[in-house]
């Protein structure tokens, strides 16, 4: 009877003893859990900001941009190249130093100013700080992708890097920070190619609505002008089995619009009728200060598109 009973006082002290340390696992585990999704905001903040600067590329080499594809005659695009290599090296620029000053500033290593601190409360609210807005292409996706830190920042740099990408056959025309330059160097490299006066020469558009986005790489470019894609319809929506510019579906204010040729022609007179003139904005605020040309700065041409 006695061995018996200290058996079951054995057996029961075990029981105690493995539920004791199995509570300990589970608080461990909630501990665990706690630390990566929780902390103090400062906490948060210092790691948000880490994992941005991670995945920041590096800035371009200019000089090597340039050596690649150096200014000519013919090809207006390579100053196009480098004046873009330039203002996301701006950008780049800004967010690294201001993501290093935050996370110094939050280790205590220097003081943390209202600027920095503008920038650590924009991480931890998940949105753009506006010093990288400044610097930025204006409410763009490549803005968002490289405030979040995402890995879509990449792909965006690897686009303009000569070094890892041919000439694209559809350019994404969002990811310009002026998409203006871009426009005209077009419009430079036929003049040039047939010796026309550029000031005869304007773009014909054509809604390649058969070519895809994604199956750019198998799409060769055309002859003349260039394929763009990126822009998107506001309160109209592309109808592909008519080829024409339609209503809005129901509660779908945003729409895609498809590939487009941007086709330079000489002398080219309008058509009267069959289209709408459709203005093109680098944001959808349209604010812009006024420039020169009477447009605002925010836009950038009129796209003729087919329509009832």
């Amino acid at each position: 009877g006695k061995d018996s009973k200290d058996g079951k006082d054995k057996a029961s002290k075990g029981k105690g003893k493995g539920e004791e340390e199995k509570g300990k696992e589970e608080e461990e585990e909630e501990a665990g859990s706690g630390s990566t999704g929780g902390g103090s905001q400062e906490e948060q903040i210092r790691q948000r900001a880490e994992e941005i600067l991670k995945k920041l590329p590096k800035l371009f080499d200019v000089e090597a941009v340039q050596t690649i594809y150096p200014t000519t005659y013919a090809e207006s695009m390579n100053t196009v190249l480098a004046q873009e290599c330039i203002r996301y090296n701006a950008l780049l620029s800004v967010m690294q130093r201001s993501l290093s000053e935050v996370i110094r500033a939050l280790q205590g290593l220097v003081s943390m100013s209202p600027d920095l601190e503008a920038v650590s409360n924009a991480i931890f609210d998940n949105r753009v700080p506006e010093s990288w807005e400044a610097k930025a292409v204006p409410e763009s996706e490549a803005a968002k992708q490289l405030g979040r830190g995402s890995s879509g920042a990449l792909p965006v740099h690897q686009r303009l890097d000569p070094k890892r990408l041919p000439v694209p056959s559809i350019y994404w025309i969002s990811g310009f920070f002026f998409p203006q330059a871009f426009l005209t160097g077009t419009l430079q490299n036929f003049a040039r190619k047939y010796t026309m006066p550029i000031d005869t020469v304007s773009f014909n558009f054509r809604i390649m609505d058969f070519l895809k986005a994604e199956n750019a790489k198998a799409t060769p470019p055309p002859q003349d002008g260039c394929y763009i894609r990126g822009l998107f319809l506001e309160g109209a929506r592309w109808n592909y089995e008519n080829h024409l510019l339609g209503e809005s579906r129901p509660k779908e204010l945003f729409t895609d619009l498809p590939v487009v040729w941007m086709k330079p022609e000489q002398h080219r007179e309008k058509p009267d009728q069959g289209i709408y003139n459709c203005p093109v904005y680098k944001t959808l605020t349209r604010a812009g200060t006024l420039s020169t040309t009477g447009h605002s700065t925010n836009f950038v041409m009129y796209l003729e598109l087919p329509s009832s």
